[in-house]
């Protein structure tokens, strides 16, 4: 197995929002907010090159939507999808599985592609990995996640033909997967056997190492009380068995191992994934 980290670049959000009840002048010295209270979260998916398998973790936010949608989330810097896939050596097509974490549209927008007037896949040769149950979550969303939830970026991976579920735990022999329903329901974390060590891919559960405190819950979270109990149990075991976090949003950090602290469970040393 090889890993490849994949920017797609990043994006603006409210930094109230990625904070939940943590009072401002706590949360802005971990990730300072602009004038209008927007803080810079990264999109970072990543590659996994497992045998003849090539499989893209999560996709970012793709490029379709129109420029007001865009101006809400003010989309910098020099990565793409495109970019940083040929800056190891691969295209598109390659790819033969795309893993979603769910279906919001940071972790799926890439998935889907505009031609003319036609919604399609952006990997032709790819299965596309959802959970059935989130699956009919997002396509039936309740009125406060609904935004979250683009028709565009999930109803044409159906009528593609190319959607699969995920059913179980194991996904390959050195990819797992793990369910976790504080965000949303019923969202997937993969966890990675990878040089000798466990890495499990963060997506929501924990966007950024700044959110490693148990009280560091976002608004966007469906079900905060089940994020809090889902933190405590994941982090205790991740402390005990020396696993490796991948952050998705995290601006800075890739990697962190984990130390335990009188404060609780806090980044130990941050790495690359090239450093491994």
């Amino acid at each position: 197995m090889q890993l490849y980290t994949i920017d797609t670049g990043y994006f603006k959000l409210d930094g109230g929002a990625m904070f939940g009840v943590v009072p401002k002048t706590m949360w802005n010295k971990l990730n300072p907010a602009d004038e209008n209270n927007l803080c810079t979260w990264a999109m970072r998916c990543l590659l996994v090159e497992d045998g003849n398998r090539l499989i893209l973790i999560d996709t970012g936010i793709g490029n379709k939507q129109d420029t007001k949608f865009f101006s809400h989330y003010h989309l910098h810097g020099d990565s793409s999808l495109d970019s940083s896939l040929a800056q190891h050596g691969f295209h598109h097509d390659d790819i033969t599985d795309v893993f979603l974490t769910h279906l919001h549209f940071d972790h799926c927008g890439g998935a889907i592609i505009r031609q003319g007037d036609q919604l399609i896949p952006a990997f032709k040769n790819a299965t596309y990995w959802s959970h059935a149950d989130h699956w009919n979550w997002a396509v039936h969303p309740n009125d406060r996640e609904k935004a979250s939830f683009l028709k565009d970026n999930i109803l044409p991976i159906q009528e593609s033909g190319q959607l699969k579920f995920i059913e179980g735990e194991s996904f390959t022999d050195n990819f797992s997967v793990r369910l976790v329903n504080g965000h949303t329901n019923s969202m997937m974390l993969p966890q990675l056997n990878y040089k000798g060590r466990t890495i499990v891919y963060m997506a929501d559960l924990l966007p950024s190492a700044a959110h490693l405190p148990i009280p560091y819950v976002m608004a966007y979270d469906m079900f905060p009380l089940t994020t809090l109990q889902e933190k405590k149990s994941f982090l205790a075991e991740a402390v005990e068995n020396n696993y490796l976090l991948y952050f998705e949003h995290d601006p800075q950090i890739e990697l962190a191992e984990l130390v335990q602290t009188e404060k609780g469970v806090r980044a130990g040393a941050t790495l690359k994934l090239t450093e491994l």
